[in-house]
């Protein structure tokens, strides 16, 4: 094992869209285990876009990136030596909120599961079996109640989130509209995903004749990953008592000033809407179901993930900016390592 562990620190808070120069890759020491502690090599880390909220210093409901440190985020990885009684040098596992953009990290378990590499590949558990999988299962089947039948309408829906949610809300029996960036987003929503209509949103022209032409019998559940004119087209199309499962914005995560708000929100009033906001954490009852259903989704086919991976600590900043072009089909990954020692 090496003795120097690569970091990747936050320079600078970014204003507007982040850049290569609000990030710093440090050499930094190993850092040593101390009683009921263990050491982990990182083989995997995820980058998301909520991060992006976490490089402004505001208050919220996880604390801000400080400068000068490193970032936090999700990885798998494995146990290189340990002084706790739970955990074993060779035992893999998953942190979902710390002890990613490094290399190696020490924990005391807070937060931390153990993954088995032999029921799913690791870095699943930081996609379709782990954050954005849970979030995509529990916030659709809580907040938007699905039934066979309706219509279901999902933003970003070749990501990480609202890939699963397509294919879970078409399990469920709903007829279910996806929209991407690109083509082959499309082409793999229909051909593999499996869902009914896709909209390419960048060569679509009018957004909202589209989605009424893929949605002849309105919208009953909007999930909502990209706000902006997406919002509005959902807002025109709901259909009366329906569901707006509000995920993510990742069209105003950049937004040096805030835009104005959907100029039809009003619909939310007569159309008799519940818009509802999460996190997922909110739902931690239902992680066990989420576990068995998934698993039992994942062994019959009838949920597939893509996946977009770049190798190397240093290309994470790339990676993450990566986020805010498209570059991504389905989950971003960072490769840190190989799986084993």
């Amino acid at each position: 094992m090496a003795n120097v562990n690569r970091e990747i620190h936050l320079k600078s808070r970014p204003t507007g869209i982040p850049t290569l120069a609000n990030f710093e890759i440090v050499d930094a020491a190993i850092p040593k285990t101390g009683p009921g502690q263990f050491l982990v090599r990182n083989v995997w880390m995820t980058v998301d876009p909520y991060m992006r909220g976490r490089m402004m210093d505001r208050k919220s409901y996880v604390p801000p990136f400080a400068i000068g440190q490193p970032l936090d985020g999700g990885s798998v990885g494995q146990v290189v030596e340990s002084k706790h009684g739970g955990f074993s040098a060779g035992d893999y596992v998953c942190g979902f909120a710390s002890g990613g953009w490094r290399e190696h990290y020490v924990s005391d378990g807070t937060m931390i599961q153990k993954v088995d590499p032999e029921l799913a590949p690791l870095q699943s558990y930081l996609g379709v079996m782990g954050m954005p999988g849970m979030t995509a299962y529990t916030s659709l089947l809580r907040i938007g109640e699905p039934k066979s039948g309706e219509t279901v309408f999902v933003s970003a829906a070749a990501g990480a989130v609202g890939s699963v949610v397509c294919q879970i809300a078409k399990i469920k029996g709903c007829r279910v509209v996806g929209s991407a960036g690109s083509d082959d987003k499309v082409r793999w929503l229909t051909k593999e995903a499996g869902i009914d209509a896709a909209i390419n949103y960048r060569t679509a022209g009018d957004l909202l004749s589209a989605a009424q032409r893929a949605c002849p019998q309105g919208i009953d559940i909007y999930y909502e990953n990209v706000g902006g004119e997406h919002l509005e087209v959902a807002l025109e199309l709901m259909n009366k008592h329906g569901r707006l499962v509000m995920c993510g914005m990742i069209s105003l995560y950049n937004a040096v000033e805030p835009p104005p708000g959907p100029r039809n929100v009003i619909n939310v009033i007569g159309k008799s809407l519940r818009m509802q906001g999460f996190i997922v954490s909110d739902f931690l009852d239902m992680v066990p179901a989420f576990f068995a259903d998934m698993g039992r989704w994942l062994g019959e086919g009838k949920v597939k993930w893509q996946e977009t991976v770049v190798d190397g600590i240093d290309n994470a900043p790339q990676a993450f900016l990566g986020l805010f072009k498209g570059e991504n089909n389905g989950k971003m990954l960072v490769r840190l390592g190989p799986d084993r020692l």
